[in-house]
């Protein structure tokens, strides 16, 4: 049975940590994993992380801090406990399933 497993990350660089865990960790294949604003704006997080701090205190024009990333993980059949608990380990905020 294919469920969807959806986080919530108030950065984008725990977003992308999170895509390595779930990649790396638990061996899911990048294909099935996505990244993407939640809402219809584009949007960087809603907060300056990382590099983005060193680099650029302020987001560009298209780069706003007003929403979170969401990491979707289709999910093939098995226990999805291993791949929720590394998007909770990388700091999603919230996970769900669809």
């Amino acid at each position: 049975m294919e469920i969807t497993l959806i986080a919530e990350f108030d950065t984008r660089r725990a977003a992308e940590l999170a895509v390595e865990h779930v990649v790396q960790e638990c061996g899911v294949p990048r294909s099935d994993v996505f990244v993407q604003p939640t809402g219809s704006d584009n949007t960087a997080g809603k907060r300056v992380d990382g590099a983005d701090a060193k680099s650029s205190p302020e987001p560009d024009e298209g780069g706003k801090f007003e929403g979170t990333i969401e990491v979707s993980v289709d999910f093939h059949g098995g226990d999805t406990k291993q791949v929720t608990e590394a998007l909770k380990s990388a700091g999603a905020k919230t996970v769900r399933t669809k």
